[in-house]
């Protein structure tokens, strides 16, 4: 549905199968303040309005929401899901740059993940040294204190 010049009545763009952004939000799972830092940042187009300068949203809005929380549950950065959304809309696009962005990104997840890991290994071994009584002795505050790794 294009956006609108002439701004209808709230009453008028539920009519038309519009929202407003308490409903969008409801919709998508997208929480109102996402969806105004969302416009701000250009991730969906600004709002038509009411004639009470209301947001309204179509159902393009909302599914673009849901591909962005989607993308966000999946931890993709802003700048790839920008990246995504224009794929997204492509239809000449290759299916292989996206299995790219989200190979490169699952890669770095994967990462990430070994780095946590051995931080907790680190951890379970200096709570482990730990006699975690009256004594003031604590190997891990003398970790903490030492020389970087």
């Amino acid at each position: 549905m294009a956006r609108h010049a002439i701004r209808p009545e709230l009453s008028e763009a539920k009519e038309q199968g519009l929202h407003n952004i308490g409903e969008a939000s409801a919709l998508s799972g997208v929480s109102a303040k996402m969806i105004r830092h969302y416009e701000a940042i250009g991730l969906i187009p600004p709002a038509s309005r009411t004639f009470a300068n209301y947001r309204l949203y179509n159902d393009a809005d909302l599914h673009r929401l849901r591909f962005i929380r989607r993308a966000r549950n999946l931890g993709f950065p802003m700048k790839q899901i920008e990246v995504l959304l224009g794929l997204w809309g492509d239809p000449n696009r290759s299916s292989a740059e996206v299995k790219q962005l989200a190979q490169a990104h699952s890669d770095d997840l994967a990462a990430r993940i070994a780095e946590m890991q051995a931080m907790q290994r680190t951890l379970q071994s200096l709570a482990a040294h730990c006699h975690g009584d009256h004594r003031p002795e604590c190997p891990i505050l003398d970790d903490l204190a030492g020389p970087c790794h």
